[in-house]
Protein backbone atom coordinates (compact mmCIF):
# COMPACT_ATOMS: atom_id res chain seq x y z
CA UNK A 1 0.00 0.00 0.00
CA UNK A 2 1.19 3.31 -1.01
CA UNK A 3 1.26 5.84 2.76
CA UNK A 4 0.85 9.69 1.99
CA UNK A 5 2.63 11.98 4.45
CA UNK A 6 2.53 15.34 5.05
CA UNK A 7 4.76 17.12 6.90
CA UNK A 8 7.93 19.53 7.00
CA UNK A 9 10.33 18.43 9.57
CA UNK A 10 12.72 17.43 7.41
CA UNK A 11 17.03 17.72 7.44
CA UNK A 12 19.28 19.27 4.98
CA UNK A 13 19.32 15.70 3.42
CA UNK A 14 15.95 15.78 3.07
CA UNK A 15 15.69 19.33 1.22
CA UNK A 16 14.25 18.77 -2.58
CA UNK A 17 17.09 18.55 -4.99
CA UNK A 18 16.48 20.88 -7.80
CA UNK A 19 16.05 19.69 -11.10
CA UNK A 20 18.74 20.89 -13.69
CA UNK A 21 17.33 22.94 -16.18
CA UNK A 22 17.83 21.58 -19.53
CA UNK A 23 20.71 24.35 -21.23
CA UNK A 24 19.17 26.87 -23.38
CA UNK A 25 19.41 24.97 -26.91
CA UNK A 26 20.02 27.45 -29.95
CA UNK A 27 17.27 29.01 -32.06
CA UNK A 28 14.44 27.46 -29.53
CA UNK A 29 14.98 27.59 -26.08
CA UNK A 30 14.05 25.23 -23.76
CA UNK A 31 13.21 28.04 -21.31
CA UNK A 32 9.83 27.02 -22.90
CA UNK A 33 9.39 24.46 -19.75
CA UNK A 34 7.94 26.90 -17.06
CA UNK A 35 8.80 27.15 -13.98
CA UNK A 36 7.68 24.91 -10.91
CA UNK A 37 4.73 26.11 -9.17
CA UNK A 38 3.15 23.79 -6.38
CA UNK A 39 -0.42 24.93 -5.40
CA UNK A 40 0.01 22.79 -1.98
CA UNK A 41 0.44 24.46 1.49
CA UNK A 42 3.00 22.07 2.32
CA UNK A 43 4.94 19.51 1.26
CA UNK A 44 3.83 15.53 0.86
CA UNK A 45 5.56 12.61 0.46
CA UNK A 46 4.49 8.84 -0.44
CA UNK A 47 6.04 5.96 0.52
CA UNK A 48 5.56 2.77 -1.77
CA UNK A 49 7.40 -0.30 -0.87
CA UNK A 50 9.91 -1.41 -3.60
CA UNK A 51 8.47 -4.41 -4.26
CA UNK A 52 5.08 -2.68 -4.93
CA UNK A 53 6.53 -0.05 -7.25
CA UNK A 54 8.48 -2.99 -9.17
CA UNK A 55 5.25 -4.88 -9.21
CA UNK A 56 2.93 -1.64 -10.50
CA UNK A 57 6.06 -0.70 -12.94
CA UNK A 58 5.88 -4.04 -14.66
CA UNK A 59 1.96 -3.99 -14.99
CA UNK A 60 2.04 -0.62 -16.92
CA UNK A 61 4.20 -2.01 -18.79
CA UNK A 62 2.69 -5.33 -20.03
CA UNK A 63 -0.72 -3.15 -20.23
CA UNK A 64 1.44 -1.13 -22.84
CA UNK A 65 2.41 -4.09 -24.66
CA UNK A 66 -0.92 -6.00 -24.30
CA UNK A 67 -2.73 -2.83 -25.86
CA UNK A 68 0.08 -2.28 -28.54
CA UNK A 69 0.56 -5.90 -29.49
CA UNK A 70 -3.10 -6.97 -28.82
CA UNK A 71 -4.71 -3.97 -30.76
CA UNK A 72 -2.29 -3.97 -33.83
CA UNK A 73 -5.18 -5.92 -36.11
CA UNK A 74 -7.54 -3.07 -35.05
CA UNK A 75 -5.28 -0.52 -36.29
CA UNK A 76 -6.92 2.02 -38.56
CA UNK A 77 -9.78 -0.39 -39.00
CA UNK A 78 -12.35 1.54 -37.63
CA UNK A 79 -12.82 5.50 -38.76
CA UNK A 80 -16.57 5.88 -39.84
CA UNK A 81 -18.26 3.33 -37.29
CA UNK A 82 -16.65 2.06 -34.30
CA UNK A 83 -15.55 -1.83 -33.64
CA UNK A 84 -17.26 -4.61 -32.61
CA UNK A 85 -15.43 -6.32 -30.54
CA UNK A 86 -17.23 -8.36 -28.12
CA UNK A 87 -14.74 -10.20 -26.48
CA UNK A 88 -11.37 -10.26 -26.12
CA UNK A 89 -8.49 -12.50 -24.35
CA UNK A 90 -5.52 -10.52 -23.38
CA UNK A 91 -2.22 -12.55 -24.38
CA UNK A 92 0.91 -12.77 -25.53
CA UNK A 93 1.95 -16.53 -25.99
CA UNK A 94 5.34 -16.05 -28.23
CA UNK A 95 6.08 -12.82 -25.95
CA UNK A 96 6.54 -9.15 -26.85
CA UNK A 97 8.37 -7.76 -29.87
CA UNK A 98 9.49 -4.29 -30.40
CA UNK A 99 7.10 -1.76 -32.19
CA UNK A 100 7.49 2.06 -32.63
CA UNK A 101 4.43 2.29 -29.92
CA UNK A 102 7.52 0.93 -27.67
CA UNK A 103 11.01 0.67 -28.69
CA UNK A 104 11.46 4.26 -28.96
CA UNK A 105 11.02 4.43 -25.22
CA UNK A 106 12.85 1.29 -25.04
CA UNK A 107 15.99 3.38 -26.46
CA UNK A 108 15.39 6.33 -24.40
CA UNK A 109 14.99 4.12 -21.22
CA UNK A 110 18.26 1.98 -22.00
CA UNK A 111 20.34 5.39 -22.74
CA UNK A 112 18.79 6.74 -19.10
CA UNK A 113 19.45 3.75 -17.46
CA UNK A 114 23.09 2.73 -19.15
CA UNK A 115 24.20 6.25 -19.68
CA UNK A 116 22.38 8.46 -17.38
CA UNK A 117 21.48 10.79 -19.92
CA UNK A 118 18.40 12.59 -18.67
CA UNK A 119 18.72 16.11 -20.02
CA UNK A 120 20.01 14.94 -23.81
CA UNK A 121 21.53 17.64 -26.23
CA UNK A 122 20.93 18.11 -29.29
CA UNK A 123 24.20 16.13 -30.52
CA UNK A 124 22.81 13.39 -28.19
CA UNK A 125 19.42 12.85 -29.22
CA UNK A 126 20.43 12.62 -33.14
CA UNK A 127 23.36 10.84 -32.64
CA UNK A 128 21.04 8.25 -30.64
CA UNK A 129 18.53 7.95 -33.13
CA UNK A 130 21.15 7.82 -36.33
CA UNK A 131 22.74 4.99 -34.15
CA UNK A 132 19.68 3.05 -33.06
CA UNK A 133 16.19 4.14 -34.73
CA UNK A 134 16.40 3.71 -38.59
CA UNK A 135 13.78 1.82 -39.49
CA UNK A 136 9.73 1.12 -39.01
CA UNK A 137 9.26 4.60 -38.12
CA UNK A 138 6.60 6.80 -39.63
CA UNK A 139 4.71 9.73 -40.18
CA UNK A 140 6.33 12.51 -37.68
CA UNK A 141 8.93 10.27 -36.66
CA UNK A 142 9.94 9.09 -39.82
CA UNK A 143 10.12 12.93 -41.47
CA UNK A 144 12.22 13.87 -37.76
CA UNK A 145 14.74 10.67 -39.18
CA UNK A 146 15.04 12.25 -43.16
CA UNK A 147 15.84 15.71 -41.38
CA UNK A 148 18.27 14.53 -39.17
CA UNK A 149 20.14 12.89 -43.00
CA UNK A 150 20.14 16.52 -43.83
CA UNK A 151 22.10 17.64 -40.64
CA UNK A 152 19.11 19.05 -38.56
CA UNK A 153 19.26 18.27 -34.95
CA UNK A 154 16.33 18.02 -32.55
CA UNK A 155 14.40 20.30 -31.69
CA UNK A 156 14.49 21.63 -34.93
CA UNK A 157 13.46 18.24 -36.65
CA UNK A 158 9.92 18.69 -34.62
CA UNK A 159 9.22 21.81 -35.78
CA UNK A 160 6.33 22.50 -37.80
CA UNK A 161 8.54 24.97 -40.25
CA UNK A 162 10.01 21.82 -41.17
CA UNK A 163 8.66 19.12 -40.43
CA UNK A 164 4.68 18.98 -41.28
CA UNK A 165 3.62 16.00 -39.15
CA UNK A 166 4.88 17.56 -35.78
CA UNK A 167 1.77 19.97 -34.45
CA UNK A 168 -0.75 17.22 -34.80
CA UNK A 169 0.57 13.81 -34.93
CA UNK A 170 0.11 11.21 -32.15
CA UNK A 171 3.79 10.81 -31.58
CA UNK A 172 3.25 12.87 -28.57
CA UNK A 173 1.27 10.19 -26.99
CA UNK A 174 2.44 6.82 -28.32
CA UNK A 175 5.98 7.65 -27.05
CA UNK A 176 5.42 8.87 -23.77
CA UNK A 177 4.24 6.15 -21.56
CA UNK A 178 7.40 5.14 -19.53
CA UNK A 179 7.88 8.60 -18.93
CA UNK A 180 4.74 8.20 -16.74
CA UNK A 181 6.30 4.79 -15.20
CA UNK A 182 9.76 6.12 -14.27
CA UNK A 183 7.93 9.40 -12.18
CA UNK A 184 6.13 7.76 -9.94
CA UNK A 185 3.56 10.31 -7.92
CA UNK A 186 5.75 13.09 -10.26
CA UNK A 187 3.43 14.20 -12.91
CA UNK A 188 5.92 17.64 -13.87
CA UNK A 189 9.01 15.13 -13.11
CA UNK A 190 7.50 13.03 -16.03
CA UNK A 191 6.91 15.89 -18.66
CA UNK A 192 10.18 17.72 -17.59
CA UNK A 193 12.03 14.24 -18.46
CA UNK A 194 9.80 13.18 -21.36
CA UNK A 195 9.58 16.55 -23.48
CA UNK A 196 13.18 16.71 -24.51
CA UNK A 197 12.76 13.46 -26.26
CA UNK A 198 9.56 14.03 -27.58
CA UNK A 199 10.49 17.22 -28.92
CA UNK A 200 12.73 15.56 -31.62
CA UNK A 201 9.15 14.75 -34.01
CA UNK A 202 5.93 16.76 -32.78
CA UNK A 203 6.14 19.86 -30.61
CA UNK A 204 2.68 22.19 -29.95
CA UNK A 205 -0.64 20.16 -28.94
CA UNK A 206 0.93 16.58 -29.16
CA UNK A 207 2.83 17.61 -26.18
CA UNK A 208 0.14 18.86 -24.23
CA UNK A 209 -1.02 15.41 -24.81
CA UNK A 210 2.42 14.27 -23.32
CA UNK A 211 1.80 16.21 -20.68
CA UNK A 212 -1.40 15.02 -19.83
CA UNK A 213 -1.13 11.33 -20.00
CA UNK A 214 2.31 11.21 -18.50
CA UNK A 215 0.80 12.95 -15.62
CA UNK A 216 -2.56 10.67 -15.38
CA UNK A 217 0.32 7.57 -15.69
CA UNK A 218 2.73 8.75 -12.77
CA UNK A 219 -0.88 9.71 -10.68
CA UNK A 220 -1.91 6.18 -10.97
CA UNK A 221 0.49 5.04 -8.40
CA UNK A 222 -0.97 6.50 -6.14
CA UNK A 223 -4.89 6.15 -6.42
CA UNK A 224 -6.88 3.42 -8.42
CA UNK A 225 -9.84 6.59 -8.97
CA UNK A 226 -10.06 7.04 -12.67
CA UNK A 227 -11.95 10.51 -12.50
CA UNK A 228 -8.47 11.73 -9.96
CA UNK A 229 -6.50 10.43 -12.44
CA UNK A 230 -7.71 12.24 -15.75
CA UNK A 231 -8.34 15.59 -13.51
CA UNK A 232 -4.70 15.41 -12.78
CA UNK A 233 -3.90 15.29 -16.52
CA UNK A 234 -5.85 18.24 -17.27
CA UNK A 235 -4.30 20.42 -14.46
CA UNK A 236 -0.98 19.42 -16.96
CA UNK A 237 -2.38 21.24 -19.52
CA UNK A 238 -2.00 24.39 -20.90
CA UNK A 239 -5.52 26.31 -20.31
CA UNK A 240 -5.50 27.26 -23.87
CA UNK A 241 -4.99 23.38 -25.35
CA UNK A 242 -7.49 22.15 -27.59
CA UNK A 243 -7.51 19.54 -25.21
CA UNK A 244 -9.21 20.78 -22.13
CA UNK A 245 -12.20 20.95 -24.16
CA UNK A 246 -11.70 17.49 -25.55
CA UNK A 247 -11.50 16.36 -21.97
CA UNK A 248 -14.17 18.24 -20.67
CA UNK A 249 -16.99 16.95 -23.43
CA UNK A 250 -15.40 13.10 -22.99
CA UNK A 251 -16.35 13.65 -19.42
CA UNK A 252 -19.36 15.52 -19.87
CA UNK A 253 -20.63 13.04 -22.52
CA UNK A 254 -19.89 9.56 -20.40
CA UNK A 255 -21.63 11.23 -17.93
CA UNK A 256 -24.75 11.99 -20.38
CA UNK A 257 -24.43 8.60 -21.58
CA UNK A 258 -22.87 6.31 -19.20
CA UNK A 259 -23.96 3.00 -20.50
CA UNK A 260 -23.28 4.11 -24.17
CA UNK A 261 -19.99 4.08 -25.18
CA UNK A 262 -21.30 4.14 -29.18
CA UNK A 263 -23.20 7.51 -28.47
CA UNK A 264 -19.64 9.17 -27.28
CA UNK A 265 -18.17 7.64 -30.26
CA UNK A 266 -20.24 8.59 -32.30
CA UNK A 267 -20.28 12.58 -30.48
CA UNK A 268 -16.81 12.60 -30.46
CA UNK A 269 -16.52 11.85 -34.54
CA UNK A 270 -19.17 14.90 -35.60
CA UNK A 271 -17.43 17.35 -33.43
CA UNK A 272 -13.53 16.22 -34.24
CA UNK A 273 -13.64 14.55 -37.85
CA UNK A 274 -12.32 17.86 -39.09
CA UNK A 275 -10.10 16.62 -42.60
CA UNK A 276 -13.23 14.06 -43.78
CA UNK A 277 -11.55 11.50 -41.49
CA UNK A 278 -8.22 10.91 -43.57
CA UNK A 279 -5.06 10.82 -42.25
CA UNK A 280 -5.03 14.05 -40.33
CA UNK A 281 -7.81 12.79 -38.26
CA UNK A 282 -6.67 9.25 -37.83
CA UNK A 283 -3.26 10.11 -37.39
CA UNK A 284 -4.38 13.24 -35.40
CA UNK A 285 -4.12 13.97 -31.08
CA UNK A 286 -7.78 15.50 -30.78
CA UNK A 287 -9.45 12.19 -31.40
CA UNK A 288 -7.04 9.41 -30.34
CA UNK A 289 -6.56 11.41 -26.72
CA UNK A 290 -10.69 11.26 -26.63
CA UNK A 291 -10.66 7.43 -27.52
CA UNK A 292 -8.18 6.83 -24.35
CA UNK A 293 -10.14 9.21 -22.21
CA UNK A 294 -13.37 7.45 -23.05
CA UNK A 295 -11.97 3.91 -23.11
CA UNK A 296 -10.57 4.62 -19.63
CA UNK A 297 -14.21 5.50 -18.10
CA UNK A 298 -15.98 3.61 -19.81
CA UNK A 299 -13.76 1.09 -18.66
CA UNK A 300 -13.99 1.86 -15.27
CA UNK A 301 -10.97 0.11 -14.36
CA UNK A 302 -11.23 -2.96 -15.98
CA UNK A 303 -8.11 -3.76 -17.65
CA UNK A 304 -10.30 -6.30 -20.57
CA UNK A 305 -12.71 -4.28 -20.93
CA UNK A 306 -10.61 -0.87 -21.17
CA UNK A 307 -8.56 -2.38 -24.13
CA UNK A 308 -11.57 -3.73 -26.10
CA UNK A 309 -13.21 -0.60 -26.02
CA UNK A 310 -9.99 0.83 -27.14
CA UNK A 311 -10.28 -1.36 -29.72
CA UNK A 312 -13.60 -0.50 -30.69
CA UNK A 313 -13.30 2.93 -30.21
CA UNK A 314 -10.88 2.72 -33.62
CA UNK A 315 -9.00 5.16 -35.09
CA UNK A 316 -5.03 4.79 -34.16
CA UNK A 317 -6.36 1.74 -31.38
CA UNK A 318 -3.18 0.17 -30.77
CA UNK A 319 -1.59 3.47 -29.48
CA UNK A 320 -4.98 4.28 -28.07
CA UNK A 321 -5.30 0.51 -26.41
CA UNK A 322 -1.68 1.17 -25.25
CA UNK A 323 -1.76 4.29 -23.46
CA UNK A 324 -5.17 3.56 -21.74
CA UNK A 325 -3.31 0.07 -20.55
CA UNK A 326 -0.35 1.39 -19.22
CA UNK A 327 -2.90 3.56 -16.63
CA UNK A 328 -4.90 0.57 -15.77
CA UNK A 329 -1.88 -1.89 -15.33
CA UNK A 330 -0.29 0.88 -13.34
CA UNK A 331 -3.48 0.69 -10.98
CA UNK A 332 -3.62 -3.33 -11.48
CA UNK A 333 0.06 -4.48 -11.15
CA UNK A 334 1.15 -7.79 -12.25
CA UNK A 335 0.85 -10.16 -9.62
CA UNK A 336 -2.34 -9.32 -10.63
CA UNK A 337 -2.69 -10.15 -13.58
CA UNK A 338 -0.36 -13.33 -13.38
CA UNK A 339 -3.69 -14.30 -11.42
CA UNK A 340 -5.88 -14.01 -14.46
CA UNK A 341 -4.39 -16.99 -16.12
CA UNK A 342 -2.96 -15.16 -19.11
CA UNK A 343 -0.77 -16.46 -21.49
CA UNK A 344 2.16 -13.95 -21.08
CA UNK A 345 5.30 -14.41 -21.94
CA UNK A 346 8.30 -12.99 -20.51
CA UNK A 347 9.92 -11.88 -23.91
CA UNK A 348 10.74 -8.81 -26.19
CA UNK A 349 12.31 -9.42 -29.00
CA UNK A 350 14.51 -6.73 -30.87
CA UNK A 351 13.09 -6.75 -34.36
CA UNK A 352 13.59 -3.44 -35.37
CA UNK A 353 16.22 -1.47 -33.49
CA UNK A 354 20.14 -1.33 -34.50
CA UNK A 355 22.40 -2.12 -31.62
CA UNK A 356 20.06 -2.65 -28.98
CA UNK A 357 20.01 -5.67 -27.13
CA UNK A 358 18.98 -8.93 -28.56
CA UNK A 359 18.13 -11.09 -25.31
CA UNK A 360 15.77 -8.79 -23.73
CA UNK A 361 12.72 -9.85 -21.73
CA UNK A 362 10.01 -7.69 -20.52
CA UNK A 363 10.90 -8.36 -16.78
CA UNK A 364 14.59 -6.58 -17.80
CA UNK A 365 12.53 -3.65 -19.53
CA UNK A 366 10.51 -3.30 -16.69
CA UNK A 367 13.67 -3.51 -14.47
CA UNK A 368 15.35 -0.49 -16.51
CA UNK A 369 12.19 1.54 -15.93
CA UNK A 370 12.69 0.93 -12.57
CA UNK A 371 16.68 1.46 -11.89
CA UNK A 372 15.56 4.87 -14.07
CA UNK A 373 12.62 6.03 -11.49
CA UNK A 374 14.90 5.26 -8.73
CA UNK A 375 17.35 7.73 -10.25
CA UNK A 376 14.31 10.25 -10.62
CA UNK A 377 13.26 9.57 -7.21
CA UNK A 378 16.08 10.12 -5.31
CA UNK A 379 16.99 13.32 -7.89
CA UNK A 380 13.82 15.13 -6.92
CA UNK A 381 14.09 14.81 -3.11
CA UNK A 382 13.17 11.36 -2.57
CA UNK A 383 14.76 8.38 -0.80
CA UNK A 384 15.33 4.66 -0.88
CA UNK A 385 15.12 3.36 2.98
CA UNK A 386 14.88 0.24 4.94
CA UNK A 387 11.81 -0.10 7.29
CA UNK A 388 11.40 -3.11 9.09
CA UNK A 389 14.15 -5.35 6.53
CA UNK A 390 11.79 -3.89 3.55
CA UNK A 391 13.05 -1.78 1.10
CA UNK A 392 10.46 1.38 0.79
CA UNK A 393 10.78 4.39 -1.55
CA UNK A 394 9.44 7.68 -0.18
CA UNK A 395 8.58 9.67 -2.67
CA UNK A 396 8.72 14.07 -2.83
CA UNK A 397 4.67 13.93 -4.35
CA UNK A 398 3.72 17.08 -7.23
CA UNK A 399 1.01 18.82 -7.75
CA UNK A 400 0.20 18.43 -11.55
CA UNK A 401 0.92 21.24 -13.60
CA UNK A 402 1.98 22.96 -17.12
CA UNK A 403 5.45 22.82 -17.61
CA UNK A 404 5.59 23.46 -21.25
CA UNK A 405 2.98 25.97 -22.25
CA UNK A 406 1.47 26.44 -25.95
CA UNK A 407 3.95 27.97 -28.27
CA UNK A 408 2.96 31.35 -30.08
CA UNK A 409 3.80 29.89 -33.81
CA UNK A 410 3.50 33.45 -35.06
CA UNK A 411 6.65 34.52 -33.03
CA UNK A 412 8.40 31.06 -32.75
CA UNK A 413 8.50 31.51 -36.60
CA UNK A 414 9.95 34.49 -36.72
CA UNK A 415 12.57 33.07 -33.81
CA UNK A 416 13.72 30.50 -36.24
CA UNK A 417 14.27 33.15 -39.16
CA UNK A 418 16.09 35.63 -37.29
CA UNK A 419 18.06 32.83 -35.55
CA UNK A 420 18.78 30.55 -38.75
CA UNK A 421 19.27 33.35 -41.28
CA UNK A 422 23.43 32.86 -40.68
CA UNK A 423 23.47 29.60 -40.48
CA UNK A 424 21.60 29.31 -43.58
CA UNK A 425 23.85 31.99 -46.10
CA UNK A 426 26.71 29.32 -44.32
CA UNK A 427 25.30 26.23 -45.50
CA UNK A 428 24.65 27.77 -49.25
CA UNK A 429 28.27 28.84 -49.32
CA UNK A 430 29.94 25.21 -48.34
CA UNK A 431 31.26 23.14 -50.95
CA UNK A 432 29.16 20.43 -49.56
CA UNK A 433 26.28 19.17 -50.76
CA UNK A 434 24.45 18.21 -47.85
CA UNK A 435 25.11 21.53 -46.20
CA UNK A 436 23.63 23.01 -49.59
CA UNK A 437 20.67 21.25 -49.60
CA UNK A 438 20.08 21.83 -45.76
CA UNK A 439 20.43 25.95 -46.86
CA UNK A 440 17.74 25.73 -49.16
CA UNK A 441 15.41 23.20 -47.64
CA UNK A 442 15.83 25.75 -44.48
CA UNK A 443 15.49 28.69 -46.55
CA UNK A 444 12.71 27.32 -48.34
CA UNK A 445 10.38 26.53 -45.53
CA UNK A 446 11.50 29.65 -43.69
CA UNK A 447 9.66 32.13 -46.93
CA UNK A 448 13.53 34.04 -47.07
CA UNK A 449 14.38 31.65 -50.87
CA UNK A 450 12.93 34.71 -52.76
CA UNK A 451 15.40 37.28 -51.07
CA UNK A 452 18.71 34.99 -50.57
CA UNK A 453 18.04 33.62 -54.27
CA UNK A 454 18.36 37.85 -55.31
CA UNK A 455 21.37 38.06 -53.19
CA UNK A 456 23.19 34.79 -54.06
CA UNK A 457 21.96 33.63 -57.48
CA UNK A 458 24.88 31.32 -58.29
CA UNK A 459 25.15 29.94 -54.41
CA UNK A 460 21.02 29.16 -54.63
CA UNK A 461 21.03 27.54 -57.27
CA UNK A 462 23.40 25.21 -56.76
CA UNK A 463 21.75 24.70 -53.14
CA UNK A 464 18.70 23.78 -55.00
CA UNK A 465 20.16 21.28 -56.96
CA UNK A 466 21.53 19.76 -54.51
CA UNK A 467 18.41 19.78 -52.74
CA UNK A 468 16.39 18.13 -55.38
CA UNK A 469 19.28 15.07 -54.98
CA UNK A 470 17.46 14.36 -51.58
CA UNK A 471 14.65 11.74 -53.06
CA UNK A 472 13.74 10.22 -50.13
CA UNK A 473 12.93 13.61 -48.01
CA UNK A 474 10.93 15.22 -51.12
CA UNK A 475 9.11 12.07 -51.70
CA UNK A 476 8.41 11.89 -47.69
CA UNK A 477 6.97 15.65 -48.32
CA UNK A 478 4.90 14.81 -51.32
CA UNK A 479 3.29 12.30 -48.92
CA UNK A 480 2.47 14.60 -46.01
CA UNK A 481 -1.15 15.17 -45.94
CA UNK A 482 -3.18 17.99 -45.24
CA UNK A 483 -3.37 20.90 -43.88
CA UNK A 484 0.66 21.21 -43.80
CA UNK A 485 1.67 19.14 -45.91
CA UNK A 486 0.01 21.25 -49.24
CA UNK A 487 1.64 24.33 -47.71
CA UNK A 488 5.05 22.58 -47.64
CA UNK A 489 4.95 20.84 -51.50
CA UNK A 490 3.73 24.76 -52.73
CA UNK A 491 6.53 26.60 -50.84
CA UNK A 492 8.73 23.82 -53.05
CA UNK A 493 7.01 24.15 -56.12
CA UNK A 494 7.50 27.54 -56.16
CA UNK A 495 11.15 27.06 -55.75
CA UNK A 496 11.61 25.03 -59.04
CA UNK A 497 11.46 21.64 -57.33
CA UNK A 498 9.37 18.91 -58.71
CA UNK A 499 7.47 15.54 -57.12
CA UNK A 500 10.56 13.23 -57.27
CA UNK A 501 9.98 9.46 -58.96
CA UNK A 502 8.73 6.92 -56.97
CA UNK A 503 11.11 5.86 -54.80
CA UNK A 504 11.52 2.04 -54.85
CA UNK A 505 10.58 0.18 -51.30
CA UNK A 506 8.74 1.30 -48.09
CA UNK A 507 10.40 4.84 -46.47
Amino acid sequence: MAVILAGTDRTTADRPVEHPRTQPLPVIPVGYLAENKQSAPQEQFVEIPADLLADKIMGGLVGQLLGNLNGLPHEMKYIDEPGNVEQYTPGLPQGARTDDDTDLEWVYIYTMEQHQIFEPTPRQLADLWKKHINQRIWCANRFARELMNLGLEPPLTGQPAFNPWSDFNIAGQFVCETFGLVAPAMPQTAARTAIPFLRVSVDGEPLQATQLLTAMIATAFTTDDLKKIIQAGREALDRKSVLCQVLDDVVAWHKQYPDQWRKTRELLKQKYTRFGGKTRDRNGYELNTAAIIASLLYGQGDLVQTLRLAFNFGWDADCNAATAGTVVGVIKGYRWMQSQGWNIKDLYRNTTRDEMPQDETITRFAQRIGSVAETLIVRHGGQKLQQDDKAVYRIRCQEPACVYPLPDWTERFRQLQQELTPRILADLKESDAVANARGAYLAICLDLWDALQQRHPQECRRALEALAQQQTLLDLAWKTPEPNGPKLRAKLTAAGLKRPAPLSGKT
